[in-house]
């Protein structure tokens, strides 16, 4: 078994997520007493968070830099980045390590090609849905057309994530504008829709839509379950 490397906090609610995700699958796979081999350097997503409503994405890219060397160090065999907006300095830590990065949105996009969706809603953080480093990539490499929610719908994910999810505050009508968004989406002509932040999976759940969600961190979970056993 691999050895998998994670950078958590960002926030640290999910990657309680991720940790769960892990160790269930290689229980599962494997069976008896066994677990997940792991490392995890986590960060203080206070620093991370005024960093990126600063702009100041260098800044941010240095301290996931030396939380990626530290976790190679101490051997790691490949790494995971537990969450989806910070792949957008994904390209500086990878050129930073000499171990492989487990991309979320190629994890994501490998399943939505696997179930021929060709189309599809993404909700996350303003900087997720806005910018092009992540609708970007499931268009030029997977061929897979991004549909993201109107500016004020995006400002209204934005801030559900960052003032009730990421301090582990879940609430039911902030759930329902969710799902209101989620079908808008669809309407649009969305065939599923993407949970493209990590927190958005304790938020909502499949149960409370009939829209298909795929669920950025369970998916990325599975695929680094998958390498560790490969």
């Amino acid at each position: 078994m691999k050895t998998i490397g994670l950078i958590g906090g960002m926030s640290w609610e999910s990657t309680v997520s991720y940790y769960h995700a892990l160790n269930l699958g290689i229980k599962a796979r494997l069976g008896g007493l066994h677990s997940a081999k792991i490392i995890l350097n986590s960060v203080d997503f206070a620093d991370i968070e005024r960093m990126q409503h600063a702009g100041d994405w260098r800044g941010t890219a240095e301290i996931l830099i030396q939380a990626a060397r530290a976790v190679e160090t101490a051997g790691a065999d490949f790494l995971m980045i537990c969450t989806n907006t910070m792949h957008k300095v994904a390209p500086d830590i990878k050129s930073a390590i000499d171990i492989p990065l487990l991309h979320i949105a190629d994890a994501t996009a490998a399943q939505l090609r696997a179930d021929n969706i060709t189309r599809v809603g993404l909700l996350g953080t303003r900087f997720t849905m806005a910018e092009d480093f992540y609708t970007g990539r499931l268009r030029d490499r997977f061929g897979i057309e991004v549909v993201v929610p109107d500016a004020t719908a995006q400002q209204t994910v934005h801030d559900i994530i960052y003032q009730e999810l990421c301090l582990g505050d879940i609430k039911s009508d902030s759930r329902q504008r969710y799902l209101e968004i989620i079908e808008r989406l669809a309407q649009r002509g969305a065939q599923a829709v993407i949970l493209g932040c990590t927190e958005i999976a304790l938020l909502v759940q499949q149960s409370h839509t009939p829209v298909p969600l795929y669920d950025t961190t369970a998916l990325h979970a599975q695929a680094g379950i998958n390498l560790a056993l490969a």
